[in-house]
Order: C-alpha cells, then structure tokens, then sequence
C-alpha cells in the first residue's frame, strides 16, 4: 500500500481541507460539462429552473435528441451530490428520460447556464461541537401538469452540517394540500429515524431530540392530534 497523503480528489469530487472544516465541491466536473456541451461562455442564469415551470408530456411536442438528453441528465444527477441547490430542478428534467422534448432541453440547458454562475459552489462541513439532527420538509401540491401528482423535499442537519436531501414525485395522487403535506412530513421523518439508526451504529447516538420544522399548520395540527 501506499500513503496517498490527504484526500484531494476522488471521482470528480474535490476535497478541500483546513482547520474551518472539510469542504467538498465539483467545480472541475462542472467546468468540463461545460466545455463538452459548449456553453463554457453562455449567459449565466439566477436560478436553475423558472418559477412556476409547466414542463410535461403534451400531444404537440417537439421531440428532441434523446440519448444527448439522457447523457446531459445523467451527468446532472452525479453533479447533484455536491450540488443540492440543482437537486429539484433535475429531479424535473430526470421524469423525462424516455420522450424529451425541446422544451425539456432547454430546461436542461438552463440548469448548465445556473452552474456557469457559480461552477464553485459545494458544501461545508465543519465542526460545531454537537450532533444535533434538524430535517426541513415541503411539498408542491398537484404541480405536475400531466398527472397531478405533488413533490415531496427534504433536507436534513447533523451536527449543523447539510447532510442528506430530496426532492421526489409522490406515489399517489393527494386530494388536498393537507393530505400531500401529511406525505411529505412523513418522508422527513424517515430520513431522520434512518439518520439517528445510522449514527448509533456507527458509535454516536444521539442524545437530543430530533426536530423536524414544516410550515403547514394543518398537517402539524394532524400530528399533534392524540386520536
């Protein structure tokens, strides 16, 4: 065996180490994506994908290069591992892998126009002096246009760092706001139960309370009710 000295570089991942923490991005992975599709010099946008976005499967669509497509995808889900700020967006583009359109492309190509504006960005790890585990939760209610179905996300917190994050189509179909929200928490609260499992294998049981934050007073009233 030999000593490599400390981690670097690691399948397009770059660490990045120094007494304020452990900071680890993709910054050449995201340059070279770039240079591949030849939009190292395009316009940057502010966000990864447009607000109230309408993409879906229409009758009058205009079919796009699928392979190109499933390859540009492919590449954003592996960048997502660093990248949690794309996470949603790709999740979008990723439910049409097998009949893209041209509208579908340009979603595509506005996420690679938000990683020019910031090709560094990545995440920090850094030591806080506890193991606190905190989950954030929300869902889109009935926002995709073709079959109605709503978008869980989460993301969680141990020790104050920015660990675990999702963004999913649910399963069903939710009648209500309510019911989709009830959904999302649901799988937040997984995510933490498989958090705290996983510390405490590892030696580091948590000795707090896990709390997970959400903003529907419905669904909190829900949970709260002792019947």
């Amino acid at each position: 065996m030999k000593d490599l000295g400390g981690l670097k570089y690691f399948l397009g991942i770059e660490v990045a180490q120094s007494q304020q923490g452990i900071f680890l991005s993709q910054m050449k992975y995201v340059l070279d994506l770039l240079t591949d599709t030849g939009m190292l010099d395009c316009k940057p946008a502010d966000t990864p994908i447009v607000q109230n976005h309408h993409l879906g499967e229409y009758p009058d669509q205009v079919p796009t290069n699928k392979e190109r497509y499933q390859r540009l995808v492919g590449r954003l889900i592996y960048l997502s591992h660093t990248r949690p700020d794309i996470a949603y967006a790709v999740s979008v583009v990723s439910q049409f892998m097998h009949s893209p359109s041209e509208d579908h492309m340009n979603a595509v190509l506005r996420i690679l126009r938000y990683l020019k504006s910031a090709p560094g960005k990545g995440l920090m790890f850094s030591k806080h002096g506890h193991l606190n585990i905190d989950g954030y939760s929300d869902v889109d209610w009935a926002d995709n246009v073709t079959d109605r179905k709503s978008t869980s996300g989460y993301f969680t917190f141990v020790g104050g760092n920015f660990v675990t994050w999702r963004s999913k189509k649910q399963n069903v179909v939710a009648l209500s706001s309510a019911e989709a929200e009830f959904r999302g928490m649901t799988k937040g609260i997984c995510e933490l139960l498989w958090l705290r499992k996983l510390l405490t294998e590892l030696g580091y049981k948590p000795t707090s309370t896990m709390n997970l934050f959400y903003d529907k007073k419905a669904t909190i009233a829900i949970t709260q009710n002792p019947v």
